[in-house]
């Protein structure tokens, strides 16, 4: 059976990816691949082109492969001077980058410029009412601290084996207060941000959440973060796809595809004032609508997947931790309880489950014991039939696991759910009509800074859905108000909100 399974699993990552394509991380797949002689002609594929300081930058990883550093040092300083960051030069992938950073000139080069040893950063990540967590990325082993006027600190070291990260938790907060931090390392100031704390987690409040996914790398559309920044979202949702990376055997082609978004100011910008929390789907875990199995550790890359996406977010948990891997873990910000889904470790279309038995007894306990008056079940792909027709990959997939959710919302008469989701390259609004309970809407937007756009589904149930350019989700929660209510908006590249819709706690109750 196990021999069976392997087989399924690498016949379905043998499938080409069809999704979000750019001609730079291609390239580097070709170099991971030994497959030198492609780079150059995958790099002038225009649609989209990821510019040109990219182009020059990975024409240099591709000659140190081949060891010929002199040439590419050359392509280094061509990049540069076509405008990429000189951290890229520094934080790497560092051990295709180490005979580059053995060459005198290169050093004296890197004297001359100085750069900052923090190289990625900081990013908030988990909050809470009385907390923060900051992640960093130094370009060596190095102690962290985070300082604010109030609020305790246990200073962390980066190292080699956590790819130069870590989290650093302030503690000690007080609920709904802002506060600046200054990042030091080494003893130097590197960095510095300004955050809120989330309401007391059982208090009702006015707070707003974004969400999206599909987020290729496309240079011109790298402004969608300072556009969600101007929203001022108390939390931003990244729900999977949130680079492309689709060779999940290679590291080199993961960790290039994490430190060039790591790397763009505009998310820099975002990322220091903005709590963001994640999940992945199937192109940031694995390729095009992959189904790995139920095994933890089948396919062999399995578990460093995992490791490489946990060294780049700062979220709360990571599934079940190192004896049940993945994604999935919850938060609350006031009186709102987000759930947050892996779609992808344990998917087996042959059992059955998208989210494997041990996610999912957790999900229908947590939403047991949830007294939120909102419940929010994020997931990486939609719930709504028929929304990518004849694929398995959404829930369609998995229609019996779907229904036992549902079931176990009504059957325990769990009020105030609702559903969001990514995957498919636009922003829908849906709903699934009921009958032995309310119905569920279904929240849905994935074109963050993707150039490949989806239609928009006419499913039974569709409210308004949205594909012109780039879009993100955003919920307004007000739950102070007698019949408390989010209210969706859909929000273009440009900041024009292009739909709006209110739904009301009353909507989400049992008839009696």
């Amino acid at each position: 059976m196990r021999i069976i399974l392997f087989v399924i699993a690498v016949c379905v990552f043998a499938a080409p990816t069809v999704a979000q394509h750019d001609g730079a991380r291609d390239a580097v797949r070709h170099i991971a691949n030994g497959k030198f002689d492609q780079v150059d002609a995958t790099l002038e594929k225009k649609k989209p082109f990821a510019g040109d300081a990219e182009s020059a930058f990975v024409q240099m990883l591709s000659l140190l492969a081949q060891d010929k550093p002199d040439e590419a040092l050359i392509k280094a300083r061509e990049a540069v001077q076509r405008g990429l960051p000189f951290e890229r030069l520094v934080v790497g992938p560092r051990q295709q980058l180490s005979k580059l950073h053995e060459l005198r000139d290169f050093r004296a080069w890197e004297k001359e410029v100085a750069p900052s040893t923090l190289v990625h950063g900081p990013m908030v990540g988990a909050v809470a009412d009385n907390y923060v967590d900051i992640w960093v990325r130094t370009s060596r082993a190095a102690e962290v601290v985070v300082k604010s006027k109030t609020g305790i600190c246990i200073p962390r070291q980066t190292s080699k084996t956590t790819d130069f990260t870590t989290v650093v938790e302030l503690q000690g907060l007080l609920p709904s207060t802002e506060y600046a931090y200054d990042v030091v390392v080494d003893g130097k100031l590197s960095g510095s941000g300004v955050v809120r704390t989330f309401p007391h987690h059982q208090s009702n409040g006015k707070f707003k959440v974004g969400f999206g996914g599909g987020a290729g790398y496309v240079p011109e559309w790298e402004r969608m973060w300072d556009t969600i920044l101007s929203f001022q979202p108390n939390a931003f949702l990244m729900l999977g796809d949130n680079v492309y990376i689709d060779q999940p055997e290679q590291s080199l082609t993961q960790r290039y595809c994490y430190y060039r978004r790591q790397s763009r100011p505009e998310w820099k910008r975002l990322t220091a004032r903005t709590p963001i929390f994640a999940i992945w789907d199937d192109h940031d875990f694995g390729t095009n609508d992959c189904v790995p199995g139920p095994e933890i550790e089948k396919p062999a890359w399995k578990r460093e997947a995992w490791n490489i996406f946990q060294q780049n977010w700062a979220n709360p948990a990571y599934g079940g931790g190192y004896s049940q891997p993945g994604c999935w873990y919850d938060f609350r910000i006031g009186d709102v309880h987000l759930i947050m889904l892996d779609g992808r470790y344990y998917r087996d279309l042959k059992g059955g489950t998208m989210l494997g038995p041990v996610q999912k007894n957790w999900l229908l306990a947590t939403l047991s014991r949830s007294r939120a008056t909102f419940k929010v079940i994020a997931s990486p792909v939609p719930f709504t039939v028929g929304i990518k027709k004849g694929s398995r990959d959404p829930w369609d997939g998995f229609p019996e696991e779907r229904e036992e959710i549902f079931s176990h919302i009504e059957s325990k008469k769990i009020e105030g759910v609702f559903l969001i989701a990514a995957d498919r390259h636009r922003t829908d609004l849906r709903v699934t009509r009921r009958p032995n309970g309310y119905d569920l809407y279904e929240f849905e937007s994935s074109r963050l800074t993707n150039h490949h756009t989806h239609s928009v589904v006419k499913t039974d149930g569709l409210i308004w859905g949205y594909n012109k350019t780039c879009s993100f989700a955003l919920m307004n929660f007000d739950t102070t108000l007698d019949d408390p209510q989010v209210t969706f908006e859909c929000i273009d590249i440009d900041g024009k909100i292009q739909h709006s819709y209110v739904l009301k706690h009353s909507q989400l109750v049992f008839k009696p």
